[in-house]
């Protein structure tokens, strides 16, 4: 029950509130991911489904934790210090989360923003990564895999990265056009992920 609070209160801080947060302060709808048929729209709608199955399998935990043997069980990684680091790593992506959120003020999107100007945040978390939110994201399906060890969870966790290296590349080349040398300066002195 507890992994379930936690995905509970991640997604209300984490998408939730922020959205609501931006979108009062700028009037901006900060919730851009697009349903088209290019590789953008594709990643976008490939998020979502793995939301919804990190949300299922949370849920399953909850409700039916005999139910999760049936997900192929890596009894290796079954024991309590695993279980540990994993929730260490869940407290601390929602807090590195969290703070990269704030710090990107109300440039923050869920998605490319093509129709409106965002500012290069390069600065707090930004100035050691440039991209924070995604690395805690990536943190919070390790940390998810360490107290859930299964196949499907493992299998979010590969998953996850890939549309992450994905998005962050598509992200990317949407900075460059927006701000042209500032970002290539930015992005010649801070590296991707850490």
């Amino acid at each position: 029950m507890a992994l379930l609070l936690y995905f509970i209160v991640y997604l209300l801080l984490a998408f939730v509130w922020r959205s609501l947060l931006v979108y009062k302060r700028s009037g901006q709808n900060p919730l851009v991911l697009p349903t088209r048929d290019d590789a953008y729209g594709y990643v976008g709608r490939a998020f979502k489904i793995l939301i919804i199955l990190v949300a299922a399998i949370v849920a399953i935990n909850a409700t039916a934790p005999n139910w999760m043997s049936l997900l192929g069980s890596l009894q290796l990684l079954q024991n309590s210090l695993f279980k540990q680091v994993g929730w260490a790593l869940l407290a601390v992506s929602l807090l590195f989360l969290l703070v990269a959120q704030a710090q990107m003020g109300n440039s923050w999107r869920i998605g490319i923003d093509e129709n409106n100007r965002t500012e290069l945040v390069s600065k707090g978390l930004f100035s050691f990564s440039r991209n924070p939110i995604y690395l805690s994201m990536r943190i919070n399906l390790i940390g998810l895999f360490l107290v859930l060890p299964n196949a499907v969870t493992l299998a979010l966790v590969a998953v996850g990265e890939v549309l992450m290296q994905v998005q962050v590349r598509l992200e990317e080349a949407h900075l460059h056009s927006l701000h042209g040398a500032k970002y290539m300066e930015y992005r010649s002195s801070v590296r991707r992920w850490l």
